[in-house]
């Protein structure tokens, strides 16, 4: 079965040009950055067919005749061609918004050809474009959805589902086909893991290639605020709802957390080829902190970081140790974490953040190499 990716024109491929947003004469003609050499890495090394849908108000009318818009379309094909990237069909929509036409993105009448086929793998295939109406159609066609989100109110008026319902079908968010070819080559890691014991009921949502969002509830407000430094200094997006017994005390809410986060690391990480592996280090004012990492699949670590006070808000600060212990027993990684300064809230932070450093150059990957970082063949 073929997998498909449906490519907007406009805001995708060449520059959108406001404020008519119509293209009808060389001298608005641009292509996107860098849209050439992904686009031509996805074509050469992907197995996608490609499939162009685009709208075009009113084209052949009065307001849009088609003498200025064909040479211009047929420039753009041929300069694709020169680049190894041909599309295997075009599809144009010559409607207005107000006819409301089947075949109008976000409509799928144009499409009708790829639905219910044995040939093509809908599920499995993507709508790259840059409004929301691109979104709207990968729902309606029952694929996902890449989104060049440079104005997220582009096309807002055309969809039948909330933003807010659409999100689901998003595959990835970005404005750079860097990102696209990225992702379309080597996936995201992406896991939902949650921990229940008797003690502890933990949910983790984990994004190892997102963007740094954060949504962490422990019950423990200065651990929440540690934890949301991962995800800020590591540039991934991770939720955390931790419900423990914080009536008996703090220790399994934190250790427990430590331990899930860990096992929710392991999941994502579980194909290790391309990425770099090792991480470290980071100063905060007067605080040092080196937080050295190897998800290498043996877990190991060196503590050597002393506090004088028993508690930083709510967390006794015996339990930092416990953390990371938790935390390296489960994800299968070394640890070397020290750290030096004079003020306990400064270092502690210093470590989390650096930890977050260092798992951010430790999980990079290249997505030109199929290398596994290991001598053993195996991690």
């Amino acid at each position: 079965m073929k997998r498909i990716l449906f490519i907007d024109r406009d805001g995708t491929l060449i520059n959108e040009a406001p404020p008519t947003y119509q293209l009808d004469s060389f001298d608005k003609l641009t292509f996107y950055p860098h849209m050439f050499e992904y686009m031509g890495r996805i074509a050469r090394e992907l197995d996608y067919e490609l499939v162009m849908v685009t709208n075009q108000d009113g084209l052949g009318t009065d307001a849009f005749p088609e003498d200025t818009f064909w040479p211009l379309q047929n420039l753009v094909m041929k300069s694709l061609e020169g680049e190894g990237i041909h599309f295997s069909a075009v599809h144009i929509d010559k409607s207005f918004p107000k006819d409301n036409a089947p075949t109008r993105k976000p409509g799928t009448g144009m499409l009708t050809q790829y639905l219910n086929n044995e040939e093509y793998d809908i599920i499995n295939s993507y709508v790259i474009g840059d409004r929301i109406t691109d979104v709207q159609l990968a729902k309606n066609l029952g694929c996902k959805a890449i989104w060049l989100n440079q104005d997220p109110n582009l096309g807002a008026g055309e969809i039948q589902d909330k933003v807010a319902e659409l999100r689901s079908v998003i595959a990835l968010e970005s404005t750079h086909w860097s990102t696209i070819y990225d992702y379309l080559k080597l996936g995201l890691r992406k896991v939902i893991h949650e921990r229940n014991t008797n003690e502890t009921q933990i949910k983790i949502e984990l994004n190892v290639d997102g963007r740094g969002k954060g949504a962490i509830y422990t019950g423990l407000g200065f651990f929440d605020h540690m934890l949301d430094q991962i995800a800020r200094h590591g540039k991934m997006d991770l939720t955390i709802r931790a419900n423990g017994d914080l009536h008996i005390d703090e220790h399994h809410t934190i250790e427990d957390t430590g331990i899930a986060l860990g096992e929710a690391f392991a999941q994502a990480l579980a194909d290790k080829r391309g990425m770099e592996r090792y991480g470290f280090a980071l100063p905060m004012d007067e605080a040092d902190a080196k937080v050295l990492i190897d998800f290498g699949g043996r877990n190991w670590i060196v503590w050597n970081a002393e506090f004088k006070r028993e508690r930083i808000g709510e967390m006794p600060t015996e339990m930092f140790f416990h953390f990371f212990k938790s935390f390296s027993d489960a994800a299968r990684c070394n640890l070397n974490i020290e750290c030096h300064g004079d003020n306990e809230h400064h270092k502690i932070e210093a470590i989390f953040k650096a930890f977050a450093k260092a798992i951010r150059m430790a999980v990079k990957r290249d997505p030109l190499s199929n290398y596994l970082p290991s001598t053993k063949g195996v991690l």
